[in-house]
């Protein structure tokens, strides 16, 4: 830009002084005053009007001032979508978070003594009823379950986990990394495809602490395949005083093939098998907030509890609080209402119609969108490789990736997909009462 152009620039003082920008804190409105500023200022096509100007600085200003956390809906065919958070909360967990939040909590204080207590012991219990442990203790995520319980069990020494196990979950997060930053030192054993109960007993030294057996949760190895079940190798472990961990990932407490799903690993399979430990995330299968769950033994946990990280990963009350209120929809029977379980329960009727009722308010408007079959991932590394049958609303539109955006953009977000050249929202992860959000996003893309 020339340099007579650029004298010829609004000054930020101007441009906060504008209506448009009054309803803004002053910092923001400086912040999108001085953005928008940069951006004319290298601009490659000339400089762009006072009111473009200003108009690119209300638009920044009001991205600003909204939360970057904000809500979303999900229609991208995942229901566990680790972008959107994962596990959506049922209201009595919401509920029970807000009010924790939102007040002192009863979080450490024994009643009825009146002496500090053990912000543990409701989950605990909780914990053990649902799975038949002896003892559970509760991180913030199951990586740093895995972690505390290495670092506990095998510092110094070595962990035994099968090449087939050998896992990189989202975000270059590698399991080999994870033993040795908890101390321990990995030792493979056996091959990629097919992994035998002996391999381990030939791996064991007089350096080995411990068995690990981690949950291939984002990806599945077919054909000539084998892997030992959890209960052969805690007969390798028995027979030379290993520890056994079960990683299952999933956090598992219901039997999937009732939902028409292949059996994934539950807590209670794990413990039934002879794991000593094991550890799950709780805003996976589950359905609570993001957590890290121990299980097993009860000696073995008391040391996993005493070790000094513990209180580096420790939960704080709202997840307490909203990890019990979910545990005790397990406990009543109430499962049902958890966002994860209703949507991997709905029937194709349910969703289908969904996409009907929304289909037909946009034709209202001359919105060209049509129901499509289509299907939905679990997600969040939950049964990999199965999907639902579901249904997805289809927009024809001649910038589907501007459309998508601009759904994106919107207040709360409508978080869909580009299929075939088409703006997709797959309906089984919403609900009747985001369809007029949604009709809303959908107008307010149309108009650009």
């Amino acid at each position: 830009m020339a340099r007579e152009e650029l004298r010829n620039l609004p000054s930020v003082a101007n441009l906060i002084a504008a209506p448009e920008l009054a309803a803004f804190s002053h910092r923001t409105a400086v912040l999108g005053a001085r953005e928008a500023l940069k951006e004319a200022r290298e601009a490659q096509n000339g400089k762009p009007s006072a009111d473009r100007i200003l108009e690119r600085a209300a638009e920044i200003a009001e991205r600003s001032s909204q939360s970057a956390y904000g809500p979303a809906i999900n229609c991208t065919g995942t229901i566990l979508n680790t972008g959107l958070g994962r596990a959506r909360l049922a209201k009595a967990a919401v509920e029970a978070i807000a009010n924790s939040a939102g007040s002192h909590t009863v979080l450490e204080l024994d009643l009825e003594t009146g002496r500090r207590g053990n912000r543990q012991t409701g989950l605990e219990n909780l914990l053990c009823e649902l799975t038949g442990a002896e003892a559970a203790f509760v991180v913030n995520n199951n990586a740093a379950a895995v972690m505390i319980t290495i670092n506990t069990l095998a510092c110094g020494m070595e962990v035994l986990l099968s090449r087939g196990q050998s896992v990189e979950i989202g975000g270059s997060f590698r399991m080999p990394d994870v033993i040795r930053g908890a101390g321990g030192n990995l030792v493979d054993v056996g091959c990629t495809n097919r992994t035998r109960a002996s391999d381990y007993a030939s791996a064991v030294t007089e350096d080995t602490a411990a068995i690990l057996r981690c949950h291939p949760s984002n990806f599945t190895i077919t054909g000539f395949v084998e892997e030992p079940a959890i209960s052969e190798l805690a007969e390798v472990a028995a027979e030379h005083e290993l520890a056994l961990i079960d990683d299952v990932g999933s956090g598992c407490l219901m039997d999937t093939a009732a939902y028409g799903l292949p059996h994934e690993p539950t807590l209670a399979d794990s413990l039934q098998g002879g794991a000593h430990l094991v550890t799950a995330s709780g805003d996976k299968l589950l359905g609570g907030p993001q957590a890290g769950i121990i299980l097993g033994k009860r000696e073995i946990v008391e040391r996993v509890r005493k070790n000094p990280v513990a209180r580096a990963v420790r939960i704080d009350k709202q997840t307490a609080a909203g990890l019990e209120a979910t545990l005790k929809l397990y406990a009543d029977g109430r499962e049902g209402e958890i966002p994860t379980i209703a949507y991997l329960s709905r029937s194709d009727n349910e969703v289908r119609a969904l996409g009907n009722k929304l289909s037909k308010k946009l034709a209202e408007q001359k919105v060209e969108a049509s129901v499509e079959i289509a299907t939905c991932e679990i997600g969040a590394g939950s049964l990999p490789g199965v999907s639902l049958p579901s249904y997805r609303l289809a927009i024809t539109t001649d910038y589907p990736d501007g459309f998508a955006r601009s759904l994106r953009m919107f207040r709360p977000a409508v978080v869909g997909y580009i299929g075939r050249g088409k703006v997709c929202l797959d309906m089984r992860t919403v609900d009747v009462d985001e369809l007029p959000a949604i009709e809303k996003a959908i107008a307010a893309a149309v108009r650009g």
